[in-house]
């Protein structure tokens, strides 16, 4: 890194483009040399750089919160700890997904959060490419629609989960879980309610569940024109139900979902058929869980 001298000798945009856009660790003594600088801009420069630190400082406290349980199992002995959640309960076509992650030790990954928080899908493939690199393992678990209409939407998210564990590289020694626990799992593992906005390991799952099927139903956006699969991704937005009545269901459909079936002049499906999901997550009513 130069002198503070030789960074002064720079001009202001420069500086800002260093320290601001592409991050750079700041030398002992700029901030108070810029405060004393009489060039415009200098003093405001030394005022974001001191926002970038609070909101660093803010950032790092949150990613050291979200570890909480893995930085738990670790001092209990537990190395590989996995991380598993999934996407998709409540679209009306398309696959369950899940994703499951064993981050490294002490991992914190800037930005990483439930993935349902994540609004901008730039990000969220960013944020899945950098999890993916970083991992020690991670994959991820389909459960197809015949699946999903045989079993009903609660089970085969479960197996959803079941396949994408199946598929890590190695045997984790602990399985975090969102909301639920896994039938017939290897490790110990502990179901957390809101789990993929409490632990790093759920929440990078659920960012490779969710850009994974996102990619998905854009390769059904390709096959299936008309129907918007690439904006709505098969959830049921008004875009969607107004194509599934104009055009009809497609195989992709779930016929166990009560909007494709009145579509199909199918009775409704017997409420015993989810009796065992929770609330926020049963068909139709659990859009806000899974955008």
């Amino acid at each position: 890194m130069p002198s503070v001298e030789n960074l002064l000798s720079k001009s202001i945009p420069e500086l800002r483009e260093l320290f601001l856009e592409r991050r750079r660790p700041v030398p002992k003594g700029l901030l108070e040399a810029l405060d004393i600088d009489t060039r415009q801009g200098a003093h405001h420069l030394a005022k974001q750089i001191r926002v970038r630190y609070r909101s660093n400082r803010s950032e790092g406290q949150r990613l050291h919160t979200l570890l909480r349980f893995e930085i738990e199992l670790w001092s209990q002995g537990y190395s590989l700890v996995a991380g598993i959640d999934e996407a998709g309960m409540a679209p009306l076509a398309g696959p369950v997904v899940a994703g499951a992650v064993i981050l490294p030790k002490n991992y914190k990954l800037r930005g990483l959060n439930d993935s349902k928080k994540i609004l901008d899908a730039e990000t969220r493939e960013e944020l899945a490419a950098q999890i993916k690199q970083d991992a020690v393992c991670w994959s991820f678990g389909f459960a197809e629609v015949e699946e999903i209409d045989r079993i009903n939407i609660y089970h085969a998210g479960l197996l959803a989960m079941q396949r994408a564990l199946q598929g890590l590289a190695c045997l984790p020694d602990f399985v975090l879980v969102d909301a639920r626990k896994i039938p017939h799992c290897p490790s110990p593992q502990r179901g957390i309610i809101r789990g993929d906005a409490l632990s790093a390991s759920i929440a990078a799952a659920s960012i490779i569940a969710k850009t994974t099927r996102d990619a998905h139903m854009l390769e059904m956006d390709t096959l299936y024109a008309g129907y918007g699969f690439a904006s709505h991704k098969g959830y049921p937005t008004p875009e969607h139900c107004r194509a599934l009545k104009q055009l009809g269901a497609l195989p992709i459909h779930r016929r166990s979902f009560g909007r494709v079936r009145e579509v199909l002049g199918l009775d409704p499906v017997q409420t015993e058929l989810f009796a065992e999901c929770s609330e926020d997550v049963t068909a139709e009513a659990a859009i806000a869980h899974s955008y």
